[in-house]
């Protein structure tokens, strides 16, 4: 039987890694460390996969942008001092493994950085699953197509044969604004009626429920 999909795209953190609380935790100690209002975490999780300039403007739009150099080191200073605790959601190992072998073509889009996810790939093992991957610093933030329109030109597969598969509304929204089909994963950073609002094909709860989705669908 013919596969529906030829190429897969994940977000990376709240999809692929357990990184949320994470990365809030580290952008309030930022905040704290150089004199910024702490921001409540639902808040802080909203901005979870967009790029630094569309994450400021929503979460401190009156920091003048000469101050963002200042939060941005603090920041990751704060995140790889803690990010070797940060690992793939339980099965996930498995299911891209899995997509591998079957000889899905596997791509990332996401809102690190590319040094970020350079590192990222290297500390979790996970880049020898990825045949490309696409970052927020190499060209347009989510919600905007750029990222799945260069990565299916890049790797020649039409809209109609790409999946995108990540735990935001930028995700998604994105996936809408490329033409592309798109699956919600609700165990990341956003609530999960926020994703159902987007209508994905699905919304999963669990990378074993992911799975079967992919088995039985893609």
């Amino acid at each position: 039987m013919a596969s529906t999909f030829g190429l897969l795209v994940f977000d990376w953190d709240g999809t692929v890694v357990d990184s949320a609380a994470h990365i809030v935790g580290s952008l309030q100690a930022a905040c704290r460390d150089i004199g910024l209002p702490c921001p409540e975490e639902r808040r802080a999780r909203y901005i979870i996969g967009l790029g630094l300039q569309d994450a400021m403007n929503y979460l401190l739009p009156d920091l003048p942008a000469s101050d963002y150099p200042r939060l941005v080191e603090r920041y990751r200073y704060h995140f790889i001092a803690g990010d070797q605790a940060v690992e793939p959601f339980a099965g996930m190992v498995e299911v891209l493994a899995e997509l591998h072998s079957r000889g899905f073509l596997l791509a990332v889009a996401t809102g690190k950085s590319r040094r970020g996810l350079d590192r990222a790939f290297s500390d979790t093992g996970l880049g020898r699953y990825f045949h490309l991957s696409r970052c927020a610093d190499e060209g347009f933030s989510k919600p905007h197509p750029d990222m799945l329109l260069t990565l299916m030109e890049s790797l020649d597969v039409s809209h109609e044969r790409t999946l995108m598969i990540g735990d935001t509304t930028h995700d998604l929204q994105m996936a809408l604004n490329a033409g592309v089909s798109a699956v919600a994963v609700a165990y990341g950073a956003h609530e999960k009626e926020a994703l159902y609002a987007l209508e994905p094909l699905t919304c999963v709860h669990s990378c074993a429920e992911l799975s079967t989705w992919l088995r039985e669908n893609a």
